[in-house]
């Protein structure tokens, strides 16, 4: 198995901090087929910041019908034609999660600018990092996620010259089963809908409360379905070097 196929586990962050050189981090998750820390933050900790968010869901956002998020999330309003609403709602997003999960969105960039190396801030002008709300038995549990790439809040000539990009995804809830991170062996290249009959099958990294998964935002990717009356609930950021490492959601 080629090293770009391998999703490399750790068993907590200082496990991870101690086998990967400060200067290579970056790089080995790049090379990874993703890169699993388990116990990235406490599970208690996990379950309190999922008790928060499904607690605010008067203020969630919601696309595509039934897809709800708390936060805004910019390739959902990009694909229902509403970008400009995005840009003038971010700041309020920030400080609608803010006020839900207090200093949720500080230590998640601090957690992925460790992990990667970087020092990590919000984007300017969009949405830090937010949270999504699965429903349990909705068409996510059923059928699982899109199949997909993560380069729509990439510039044109960044993504052309395949600039650094990362998806960062913290799991804080628990299902019954299911619900982790499939992954394939399959770098963008310029078509965002692959033909997955002519795919590999992907390899699943499980989801945990408490783990945080990142990839390389140019490989394919999909929640798996997942089981039981509980939604599944994980935080998400998107991190690339722009005028500076930045993050959205």
């Amino acid at each position: 198995m080629s090293e770009a196929r391998v999703v490399h586990t750790y068993t907590s962050l200082p496990a991870y901090l101690a086998a990967v050189p400060h200067g290579s981090r970056r790089e080995h998750v790049s090379a990874s087929l993703g890169v699993r820390i388990r116990g990235a933050i406490e599970a208690t900790r996990a379950h309190a910041w999922a008790s928060r968010v499904l607690a605010a869901s008067a203020d969630y956002s919601v696309a595509f019908g039934a897809q709800a998020s708390l936060g805004i999330a910019w390739y959902t309003h990009l694909e229902e034609g509403r970008a400009r609403e995005y840009f003038e709602r971010a700041a309020a997003s920030d400080a609608c999660v803010e006020r839900h999960v207090p200093g949720f969105q500080r230590a998640f960039l601090d957690l992925v600018g460790e992990v990667l190396a970087v020092p990590v801030s919000r984007r300017a002008g969009h949405a830090g990092p937010g949270v999504h709300v699965f429903a349990a038995h909705g068409p996510c549990a059923r059928l699982g996620g899109e199949v997909h790439f993560d380069t729509e809040g990439l510039p044109a000539p960044y993504l052309a010259s395949r600039g650094p990009a990362f998806t960062a995804v913290l799991s804080l809830s628990r299902v019954v089963a299911g619900g982790g991170l499939r992954l394939w062996d399959l770098p963008y290249d310029g078509h965002e809908d692959p033909l997955l009959g002519e795919l590999r099958a992907p390899v699943t990294v499980p989801y945990e409360p408490g783990d945080l998964v990142l990839f390389d935002s140019y490989r394919l990717h999909q929640i798996e379905p997942f089981e039981g009356d509980a939604a599944r609930v994980s935080a998400t950021c998107h991190v690339a070097r722009l005028s500076a490492w930045s993050a959205w959601f």
